[in-house]
């Protein structure tokens, strides 16, 4: 009888998604809302993938934005333009399987809710049904209250997005900081519309701190930042950003906690050596 293969021999290249210890309390809309009422700050990362997801929701991260950011982060686009809905449901789908206890935010894509809150309506719960995302994030303040008021309506949590808005950098006139001056007054305006349109948080990007500072204090919904301060109720990165997978000039914002390129390039290189010398794969590594 021939012998039985060992676990090793037949494990899978990948463990899967890693199973919590204990059931851990999904982070909820309202939890955030709480905690901005305690005076609690969150964080909040990008994640596109099992692995980042995984390692996130382990620290404690409360929610994970699959964001557009995905087109020039993970695609190899130059900007978050070019990403699709079909693009990011895989992706998306990944992190919600992924994270036991972060709130997973699938982010639409350019073109997929401008046109109408129907088509806006049409796209989140795809989002929702094939994604597995537990809410949606948009950009525009004002101009996105009926899309706002539709999903919410439809039982599609909406997370809004003011200030700079990625996808409208060409109207914007390229990455400009927003709020500035007497154009204050429109990111507060903007940010009390969305409220009162249903959005359960609100992201402000590239924003003058004080301005953030002031919209923080008059919503009654959690504000989150990025480039905006630190009076803001939770804070957001690109996770390429922040622990330096991404090489090159930062924006003034990000703050890099870790130099994850340098680990992966000290790494390839002495794989590559090991092989090249013939010392890899050795005797241990061998059936």
């Amino acid at each position: 009888m021939s012998a039985q293969p060992s676990p090793e021999e037949t494990a899978p290249y990948g463990t899967g998604a890693a199973k919590p210890a204990s059931p851990a309390k999904r982070v909820r809309t309202h939890h955030l809302r709480e905690m901005k009422e305690r005076g609690e700050r969150f964080a909040m990362l990008t994640a596109y993938d099992q692995y980042t997801a995984q390692t996130f929701d382990e620290a404690g991260i409360e929610v994970l934005l699959v964001g557009d950011s995905a087109s020039n982060n993970v695609l190899g686009n130059e900007t978050s333009l070019p990403v699709t809905v079909d693009e990011l449901l895989p992706l998306t789908r990944a992190v919600a399987r992924s994270a036991h206890r972060a709130l997973v935010v699938g982010d639409l894509p350019f073109g997929s809710y401008q046109g109408s809150p129907e088509q806006a309506y049409d796209t989140a719960v795809r989002f929702m049904k094939e994604g597995g995302a537990h809410c949606v994030k948009l950009e525009g303040g004002t101009e996105m209250a009926p899309q706002i008021e539709r999903l919410t309506r439809g039982g599609v949590p909406v997370m809004a997005h003011i200030g700079f808005t990625p996808q409208s950098e060409h109207t914007l006139g390229g990455y400009r900081v927003q709020g500035r001056g007497e154009s204050a007054q429109r990111i507060l305006d903007d940010a009390k519309a969305v409220q009162a349109a249903g959005a359960f948080a609100v992201v402000m990007e590239m924003v003058p701190g004080d301005v953030a500072g002031e919209v923080t204090r008059e919503l009654a919904i959690p504000t989150i930042g990025i480039g905006a301060g630190n009076q803001c109720d939770g804070q957001v990165l690109v996770w390429q950003d922040a622990f330096g997978l991404r090489t090159g000039r930062m924006a003034r914002f990000v703050k890099q906690y870790a130099d994850v390129h340098a680990v992966l390039l000290e790494g390839a290189r002495e794989y590559a050596a090991d092989v090249r010398a013939g010392t890899f794969p050795g005797p241990e590594h061998t059936f």
